[in-house]
């Protein structure tokens, strides 16, 4: 099982934490476990999409034409 250092809430330090076992079938569970408490930590990337409203998109002017 991978292990790594993290702060644990519940025990207010840093902790070793370990992978369970993955029931899922995941090859990389973003799932961590304190060895001392058993407290659980999910680690994963937080995806943020945004909505720009059309007139606050920047769009590029035209270019001039000669007459």
């Amino acid at each position: 099982m991978r292990e790594r250092e993290l702060r644990c809430a519940i025990c207010d330090g840093d902790m070793l934490f370990e992978v369970p076992p993955c029931e899922d079938g995941h090859d990389d569970c973003p799932e961590l476990v304190c060895t001392r408490c058993g407290a659980a930590e999910v680690v994963a990337p937080i995806v943020v999409h945004m909505w720009l409203p059309p007139t606050s998109r920047k769009i590029a002017p035209e270019q001039r034409r000669a007459a």
